[in-house]
């Protein structure tokens, strides 16, 4: 069972490039989350909004062609969850939160920490999203669910999840209280699943749209998808997907056991993994900017 997600800066565009819809239907996907739709549903077209054989949910922000998430699943989800209950993070249309039996996929869009004048002025805006997502997830794990978290998250980890950490050091994305947070869900026991079979550097999921960036692998590694304790003993591999065009970021998957899904399973016992250690991309000198809002 595949578990994608996207972030595909405007589905209109991605769609209307003609790469939406090919993806879609080749990527072998069972659930995908889509962030940054900036359309309502009845703006995208009966085609992208409800594609033959897949049941769709939207959720818009009330700001007009702003943020937004979109879930395509194989399956009708029993339940979607779309609030915090915090109506200043409710408006912006981030969240979904799908529940397939056991199984809960959060479909996130993180906000960025940058202002209207890139200034960081935004950066307690999203770690205060953070911290009221991650307590909202809690009480899900805390009833028995298990729970993958994927999405935009905005927020590169470790030096090794940007090509040029020094020179953004203090550019939202890459803030020292932004990654600290990130590792607060770590060692609550969230699983980075991507890490977990590829520790080694030169994996990226969004690039500049300058210079080229993307032909030089000048990127950042700000899409995931995390595991809850619970979840992560299904997760049978994750990739990311470099090649796939049409968005300024590129789809990351998981494939799990489809046992996630059933509450009466047994937990099964956790696989060895062997990290991959294959050729790396060459890293290049170029500063390769900070992603959008």
């Amino acid at each position: 069972m595949r578990v994608a997600s996207w972030n595909v800066n405007g589905l209109r565009a991605c769609a209307s490039k003609g790469h939406f819809l090919p993806w879609l239907q080749r990527s072998k996907a069972d659930i995908l989350g889509v962030q940054e739709v900036r359309a309502r549903p009845e703006q995208l077209g009966p085609t992208v909004a409800q594609p033959r054989r897949w049941s769709t949910h939207f959720v818009a922000a009330e700001r007009p062609g702003y943020s937004g998430v979109g879930l395509f699943s194989r399956r009708p989800p029993d339940l979607v969850e779309t609030s915090l209950g915090l109506p200043h993070f409710d408006v912006e249309g981030r969240v979904q939160l799908a529940h397939f039996g056991a199984l809960v996929v959060a479909n996130i869009y993180f906000p960025n920490g940058n202002g209207l004048e890139r200034d960081n002025s935004r950066v307690p805006y999203k770690l205060e999203f953070y911290r009221h997502l991650h307590a909202r997830l809690a009480a899900l794990q805390a009833a028995g669910k298990r729970v993958l978290v994927l999405g935009d998250f905005n927020t590169a980890h470790t030096e090794i999840d940007l090509a040029r950490p020094k020179e953004n050091a203090k550019t939202s994305g890459f803030l020292l209280e932004e990654r600290a947070e990130l590792s607060r869900w770590l060692a609550s026991g969230y699983v980075d699943t991507f890490r977990k079979f590829h520790p080694g550097p030169g994996h990226y999921s969004w690039w500049s749209q300058r210079a080229g960036a993307r032909e030089r692998n000048v990127g950042w590694r700000i899409d995931y998808v995390l595991a809850c304790p619970a979840a992560a003993n299904f997760v049978r591999d994750a990739a990311i997907h470099p090649r796939i065009l049409g968005s300024d970021h590129c789809p990351v998957s998981v494939t799990v056991d489809p046992a996630i899904c059933r509450a009466t399973a047994e937990t099964p016992v956790p696989t060895p993994v062997s990290p991959r250690r294959g050729p790396q991309p060459a890293e290049k000198r170029l500063t390769s900017g900070a992603p959008s809002a």
